[in-house]
């Protein structure tokens, strides 16, 4: 029983977890933006009359001034690793979570529920670590599944921070260049006597406006759309964690527990883990059949 429980809990250790890959579509899109634009602007002339030190000011220093008004020092500080998720991936394929709960299935099926205290000690994941040892525990499906909602919804709310940051950030920069336009505009009018203190005032009540739309447009509001969906995609394995573990700890099959947690999947989806599943199948029976057979004519000689 305990080397067959061993077995099981190596089996697990296998399990991979999150790998963290470079999100391309992210700095891809960011950098040609970038491109776009300044290429945009250096086929019409020359880039430094883009460049206005005044404007930037009034935008970027006028909108980080409003997000320390609206938020604690703390949050800001932390926004640059909730950015980084946006450039970073770092999420469990939903393959590999089906694939561990059929794993912890199959050792709860075998060796009982209490089997499961051993396979969580090797198990990466927080979430999933604290559901097993309430499966072990013995609590109530009712409350297990409540507990591990209510943190479900304490990791959204995190998640939410720095996504409003960002959506502050990419309203305030805005309103922002509208005031560089009026300051701008009041330059200009107040200095109609001295033509060559109307161009710098027209610089800075157009720039500003450009500098505000730039950075809500291109920065903020698309990195708070990538990390919206990098919640959602979060809370989504975590809720197949969940389910899994409500499963075993009702008894269901590991086969059950599989299909279970495939009603989650889109047809689509579905669809291409199979697909991935089968390819996976004749790689495993190809190695199977290269491993040498054992030499029987020297067997028999001795």
């Amino acid at each position: 029983m305990v080397l067959r429980r061993c077995a099981a809990v190596t089996h697990l250790v296998s399990t991979p977890e999150g790998e963290r890959l470079m999100d391309l579509a992210s700095v891809t899109g960011l950098l040609l933006g970038i491109i776009l634009i300044f290429t945009a602007i250096a086929m019409g002339g020359s880039a430094k009359i883009f460049l206005d030190l005044p404007s930037l000011l009034i935008t970027m220093g006028g909108t980080f001034a409003g997000v320390l008004i609206n938020y604690s020092l703390s949050d800001i500080m932390g926004l640059l690793s909730v950015i980084r998720n946006a450039f970073i991936v770092r999420l469990p394929k939903i393959q590999d979570v089906i694939e561990q709960m059929v794993r912890l299935a199959e050792v709860a099926r075998k060796d009982g529920l209490l089997a499961l205290e051993t396979a969580e000690l090797t198990t990466r994941d927080e979430f999933l670590v604290k559901g097993i040892q309430m499966v072990v525990d013995g609590y109530d499906p009712d409350t297990t599944r409540q507990m591990m909602e209510t943190e479900l919804t304490a990791l959204e709310s995190r998640h939410a921070l720095g996504q409003r940051i960002l959506k502050t950030m990419a309203s305030l920069a805005p309103a922002f260049g509208m005031i560089g336009t009026l300051i701008g505009l009041v330059q200009m009018l107040r200095n109609l006597d001295s033509p060559d203190k109307i161009g710098p005032g027209m610089a800075v009540a157009l720039l500003t406006s450009l500098y505000g739309s730039l950075w809500a447009n291109l920065v903020c509001n698309p990195l708070a759309g990538k990390l919206e969906l990098r919640s959602e995609q979060e809370v989504f394995a975590k809720v197949l964690m969940v389910e899994g573990l409500l499963a075993i700890q009702k008894g269901d099959s590991p086969r059950l527990v599989k299909e279970k947690l495939y009603r989650f999947l889109s047809p689509r989806k579905r669809n291409e883990e199979a697909e991935s599943i089968i390819g996976q199948r004749p790689q495993k029976e190809n190695e199977a059949q290269e491993k040498p057979e054992p030499d029987i004519s020297r067997e028999v000689a001795v």
